[in-house]
């Protein structure tokens, strides 16, 4: 009895553990809009090049995951005008390259 209730509860935590991971990854970044997260896993299950591992977790995250972007609606709702530049360290290390690569154009052979 011990050793199933022990098995239930390592399933079940380690279950808990890896739903909403989309919403919750896609939220720490920049504003992405609304539903990002079920975006995203829906995104995994649809692409044609996600390995045959990944696609177990994605269908196990999808329900979960647009639940808690449900609840983060209101947060997505004022987040909707920032600027996702300055929240992503990705676009402003690619905007810095596009300044620096028009301060310093290509040297003419």
């Amino acid at each position: 009895m011990l050793k199933q209730t022990l098995l239930f509860l390592t399933a079940s935590c380690a279950l808990m553990g890896s739903t909403g991971c989309s919403s919750v990854m896609t939220h720490t970044g920049p504003n992405q809009g609304y539903y990002p997260g079920t975006r995203a896993s829906m995104a995994v299950l649809e692409d044609d090049d996600t390995n045959w591992s990944m696609i177990p977790f994605a269908a196990i995250d999808l329900p979960f995951s647009a639940v808690l972007d449900t609840m983060l609606l209101p947060y997505d709702y004022l987040r909707r005008n920032s600027d996702k530049r300055l929240d992503s360290p990705r676009e402003r290390m690619l905007h810095g390259a596009s300044s620096a690569n028009a301060d310093n154009p290509p040297a003419a052979n």
